[in-house]
């Protein structure tokens, strides 16, 4: 790991079952970028409970999205694998940024009103200081880079301002110690990592909804439980329309479920939208179903008996995460006592 110069952070919450968006949206990137970058993947459980969470619900799903990273290609040797709320550095320096983040930064964070509804009074202090706590995640082992979707931007880019601000506030702190790299200060300012056209994975009951988790209906969506025969009767009863399918992108306007069938094709093929078009425009969704079962139980099946087979063996799975947490931490520490020596704190040991 240590031959690549650029750090790359993420993580996914252990709210429930990932599904085929996750993995087209996320985990196939994170498996890629092993080759390029210094990856450090987390399983955020410290933002899970923002929300309630049944204390065993919860412990089943953080072994079951690190299972599901495993599976997918995530490997813990090449890569950092761990929970957050094993290395105690992201809540110390979430502390710090809760005292450098500023009130009105956080009272334009359009998730916390999404997630909060109408009854915000009642939504925990967590989820209202929730991006500070992702910006503690990141800069805890100075990242460079971190990939995002379009609904963490904003938090990126308040992780921005926080390692700005910190840098700003503590300059003379930070030069006197001579622990800033540069210009640059303390803290790194992280890029995001906008991935390459990964497809935006939508229901398989309505193509004008994302995939999610949270869906009443279970076949909305492709979960990397599913096994063949589920992944297979999901596709079938995808919702489509009368038409052929055109021979080119232009023509899958208006046609929200062609145009996400089309998309998971591509995307599980790794071909563009146009290439899937060129082979099967003018069929009849029936073939293409039936093409697409195959290709996406090819892809996804094995991923689904690996989970099994991990999840068979919790503590195997606890290993994994504790000597992740080990090897972050060996990252983590050093800096974290740096952040207390520039902020004032007195460290006996």
């Amino acid at each position: 790991m240590s031959g690549f110069h650029q750090r790359v952070f993420s993580g996914m919450q252990p709210t429930s079952t990932l599904h085929l968006g996750n993995y087209l949206g996320a985990l196939t990137n994170w498996v890629a970028m092993q080759d390029t970058h210094e990856c450090i993947y987390c399983v955020v459980d410290m933002h899970a409970i923002t929300m309630w969470q049944d204390p065993a619900d919860l412990k089943r799903a953080i072994r079951e999205v690190t299972a599901a990273y495993i599976a997918a290609g995530v490997d813990p040797k090449r890569s950092i694998i761990f929970n957050q709320s094993q290395v105690h550095g992201h809540a110390e320096l979430a502390w710090v940024f809760n005292c450098v983040a500023r009130l009105g930064w956080l009272n334009r964070m359009t998730q916390f009103k999404e997630k909060a509804g109408k009854d915000r009074e009642n939504a925990s202090v967590g989820l209202y200081a929730y991006p500070n706590l992702m910006a503690a995640d990141i800069l805890l082992y100075k990242a460079t880079h971190v990939p995002v979707g379009e609904d963490q931007k904003q938090h990126l880019e308040l992780t921005r301002d926080i390692a700005q601000k910190f840098n700003n506030d503590f300059g003379a702190q930070i030069a006197e110690r001579g622990l800033g790299t540069g210009e640059l200060g303390f803290f790194p300012l992280p890029e995001p990592m906008i991935q390459g056209p990964a497809p935006r994975v939508m229901s398989l009951r309505d193509g004008t909804k994302k995939m999610s988790k949270s869906d009443a209906s279970d076949y909305s969506r492709i979960n990397l439980t599913d096994d063949a025969e589920a992944i297979a009767q999901k596709i079938r009863k995808a919702k489509t329309d009368p038409e052929a399918l055109p021979s080119e992108e232009k023509g899958l306007e208006g046609r929200p479920e062609a145009e996400n069938l089309v998309g998971i094709y591509a995307g599980l093929s790794g071909a563009s939208k146009d290439a899937v078009l060129k082979q099967f425009g003018g069929s009849q969704f029936s073939g293409f179903k039936a093409a697409l079962v195959d290709l996406a139980v090819e892809k996804l099946a094995p991923i689904a008996g690996e989970m099994r087979r991990l999840l068979a063996d919790p503590k195997h799975i606890d290993d994994i995460l504790g000597a992740g947490a080990d090897r972050a931490d060996a990252i983590a520490a050093p800096i974290m006592r740096e952040v207390k020596d520039i902020v004032g704190f007195v460290r006996s040991r």
